[in-house]
Order: structure tokens, then C-alpha cells, then sequence
């Protein structure tokens, strides 16, 4: 009995349970943007490549810096006699001196000093491409961050779409009830036939499959816009933004080109990319000059070579000079280096040209979608007024028996058609604004 008992309890609580951990939220599209910012970890990745291409930056600039490096060693040599010499005297002076002691234990410290003085521009045109690659890298970021804002409208205004149909596709359903009822009392009365009724069940039937697929699709809607922004996929979100947006005025399609040439994320990636490739160009012909550098040293030693005799103590000395370098032959080495630059450097230059016309062509398609999207919009308006007044009229005649059943099935699929078209409309418009803003750059 206990044990039964332990069972329901169970069987109604895991389900309220998991009904209390399901989170709901209202969100616009301007606060889905923001989670999307929070919580979106391609973009968190992107900004780690930020991070990364800086700090490679910073690290290339240090080498035009002077460099100190500390040494140490400890060496213990083994057991050789002392160098002595042996003189013919007379005592009582000594006959044998030692003029170099076996010192066994030798320890040796060393600061270098080193300040390149010329390097035939290499070091500087490593400094500036590292310099260009990094800011390549922020417009990277910029890109993926315009992309994130575009992707979650696009999920956002499709989720909207989804439930948008969803409501129309549920007030078809409540009319086509409304219709059946109507058509059964006059079956009960003898005003209409059998099939008449059965037509009605065939087309409730099947607007009820719609409305199924319409849920599904509300809820793989939510789904995919919970994956964009990074929400738990199961949240129940309620959009506040709507469908009703007016048209905007937009530009002439040039000025628009102009701008998105001018701002767009990629042109100005690309464009740093080509500095970075004429900046590896210059490196790789710092090969052909001779590289100079300041140096020096300061040693503390014991013992000390440089004192004579060696005694088994610590004493310092140092020195300073110049230090020059030069390839006479590396065997084509430089030619190779200086080649694959140049040809990195044309790479850079007809992606950026070919990136130019691609943003030309994506500029000038979500302009011509959104001119299409807002005539669409006109239309579909119209088409649901003119719709829902045809449905009111028919349905007013089927009523007083002046239309026939078929006519007001005819009238329901219209109206539905029409509501659908504009919903289709509405969203079409947001989505070409949206990919209107992303293709230059705001």
C-alpha cells in the first residue's frame, strides 16, 4: 500500500517538477540581441581571436625594445695539478712558484644587453603586419557580431511568423466549427444534405492538421531561436515585438552601395589583410641588408679569465660593441621568401576586390527584397480586407440561405489564404530589413 502510494505521489510530482524548472520569458527583439551578446559562444571565441591576434601584437612591437638576459653556471673540473715553475736558487729562497692554481669550482654570471641598431626594416614590418592582422582580427569580430544580431532576427521574426500562423491558422479552425454547427442545424431541418455536412468535417479535418503542423512549427521556432541567443532550449518565450511595423524609407540603392563599401566589417578585414601582406612583403626583403646590433655584456666570475693570475674569488668585468650579421648566400632563400609574399600579397588584394563585388551584389539583392517585401505588404492588406469582407458576406447569405456550403468553404480557404499571405509579407519585410542592415554594415 506504502509503496502504491510512494508511486502516485510520484507519477504528480515529476511532472510538476519538470514544469517548475521549465523557464519562461517575454523577450523583443532588442533584448534577444542583448542575451545573444551574453551568452553566444561563437561570439565569445571570436572575441578570444581578438585577444590572441592583440597580444601577438604587443609581443612583436617588444622586439624593437633592448633585451637584458641573466646567465649562470656552475662547473666543477677535475683534480689537475697546479702550473709551477721551478727556479735554480740558492735557499734560502724558494725554488718552485705556481703561476696558474688548479681552481676546481668555477662559477660564472653574465647580464647581455642587446639593442637592434638596423635590421634592414625587418623588425618594423613585423611589428606592422602583427599590427594590421590584429585589427583584421577586431573586424572579424565586428563581422561576427553583425551576423549574431542578423541570425537572431532571423530566428526571432521566424518564431513570430510561426505563432502568427499559428493564431490564424486556429481562427480558421474556430470558423470552420462555427460553419459545421451552422450546416448540421440545417441538416437537422432538412436544409441541407449529408455531404454538405460531410464536406465541412473533410475541411475541419484538415484545418486541424494544419493547426498541428502550425504548433510544430511554433515550437521548433522557439527552439532554433533559444539555440541562436543561448537560452536552454526548452525556455518558453513570448515575443513582444510584433508583425506591425510600418515600411521605412530606405535609400537609393548607390548611396547604400557607397556605405556598405565604406563600412562594412569585411571590406575593412580585408583591407588590413593587404597592409599585413605589403608589411610581409617588406620582411621578407629585409634579407637583402645586413643586420646590426648593440651589445653588451657584464660578467661576475670566479674566477675570472680576464684576471691574471686567476685567483678563487669573484670579481667583475665587462665589455661592449657592435655586432653586425650578413646572408652572402643562403641559396635563394631570400628570392623564395620575397616571392611567396608577393604572391600572399595578390592573394590579399583580389580577395579584397572580390569581396568588394560581393557586398555590391548582397547590398543591391536585400535592397530589391525589401522593395519586394513592401509592395507584398501593400497587397496582402488589401487582399485580407478584401478576404474577410467576402467572408462576411457569405457567410451572411449562407445564413439566410442565398449562398451555398461550397461558397462559404470557398470564402474560409480564402480568408485563410490571405491572412497567411500577409503574415508571409510582414515577415519577408523584417527579414529583407534586417538583411538590408547587415549588408552595410549597421
Amino acid at each position: 500500500m506504502i509503496r502504491s502510494v510512494s508511486r502516485l505521489f510520484l507519477a504528480v510530482l515529476l511532472p510538476l517538477a519538470s514544469l517548475a524548472a521549465q523557464e519562461s520569458m517575454s523577450l523583443s527583439v532588442d533584448e534577444a540581441i542583448r542575451i545573444a551578446f551574453d551568452k553566444s559562444k561563437a561570439l565569445h571565441a571570436s572575441e578570444m581571436k581578438v585577444q590572441y591576434a592583440d597580444a601577438r601584437s604587443g609581443e612583436a612591437r617588444t622586439a624593437l625594445l633592448p633585451t637584458l638576459k641573466f646567465g649562470g653556471a656552475y662547473t666543477r673540473l677535475s683534480n689537475v695539478p697546479s702550473f709551477t715553475v721551478s727556479l735554480p736558487l740558492p735557499p734560502p729562497a724558494p725554488r718552485s712558484f705556481t703561476l696558474a692554481p688548479a681552481i676546481l669550482d668555477n662559477y660564472n654570471l653574465h647580464l647581455t644587453l642587446q639593442q637592434p641598431l638596423f635590421t634592414g626594416w625587418k623588425i618594423r614590418s613585423a611589428v606592422n603586419a602583427a599590427e594590421y592582422s590584429a585589427n583584421a582580427t577586431q573586424k572579424d569580430y565586428d563581422k561576427d557580431r553583425n551576423d549574431l544580431i542578423y541570425n537572431t532576427k532571423l530566428a526571432y521574426w521566424n518564431l513570430s511568423k510561426a505563432s502568427e500562423l499559428a493564431t490564424v491558422v486556429s481562427d480558421n479552425v474556430e470558423q470552420i466549427k462555427a460553419h459545421l454547427k451552422d450546416v448540421q442545424n440545417l441538416h437537422t431541418q432538412g436544409l441541407a444534405t449529408r455531404n454538405d455536412v460531410l464536406k465541412v468535417q473533410v475541411q475541419l479535418s484538415e484545418a486541424q492538421l494544419r493547426q498541428i503542423d502550425a504548433q510544430n512549427a511554433v515550437r521548433l521556432g522557439m527552439i532554433a531561436l533559444n539555440n541562436t541567443i543561448g537560452l536552454p532550449l526548452d525556455t518558453e518565450v513570448s515575443l513582444t515585438s510584433t508583425l506591425d511595423h510600418l515600411p521605412k524609407a530606405s535609400e537609393p540603392l548607390p548611396a547604400l552601395i557607397n556605405r556598405a563599401l565604406e563600412r562594412r566589417a569585411e571590406i575593412k578585414g580585408m583591407e588590413f589583410r593587404v597592409k599585413a601582406g605589403e608589411a610581409g612583403l617588406a620582411q621578407a626583403r629585409s634579407g637583402w641588408f645586413p643586420q646590426f646590433y648593440l651589445t653588451g655584456d657584464y660578467y661576475y666570475n670566479r674566477p675570472n679569465q680576464r684576471y691574471q693570475p686567476l685567483t678563487d674569488a669573484f670579481k667583475d668585468s665587462w665589455d661592449i660593441g657592435v655586432a653586425v650579421s650578413f646572408d652572402i648566400w643562403n641559396w635563394g632563400a631570400t628570392v623564395r621568401q620575397t616571392d611567396a609574399a608577393a604572391a600572399q600579397l595578390a592573394q590579399a588584394q583580389d580577395g579584397l576586390d572580390q569581396m568588394r563585388d560581393g557586398v555590391t551584389l548582397d547590398v543591391t539583392s536585400n535592397y530589391l527584397n525589401l522593395k519586394r517585401a513592401v509592395e507584398k505588404i501593400t497587397v496582402a492588406e488589401q487582399g485580407v480586407r478584401q478576404a474577410e469582407e467576402s467572408y462576411r458576406v457569405t457567410r451572411s447569405r449562407f445564413q439566410q440561405g442565398l449562398s451555398t456550403n461550397t461558397d462559404l468553404l470557398d470564402a474560409e480557404v480564402a480568408l485563410l489564404q490571405a491572412k497567411t499571405n500577409r503574415t508571409q509579407a510582414r515577415t519577408d519585410y523584417e527579414l529583407a530589413e534586417a538583411g538590408l542592415e547587415r549588408a552595410i554594415g549597421e
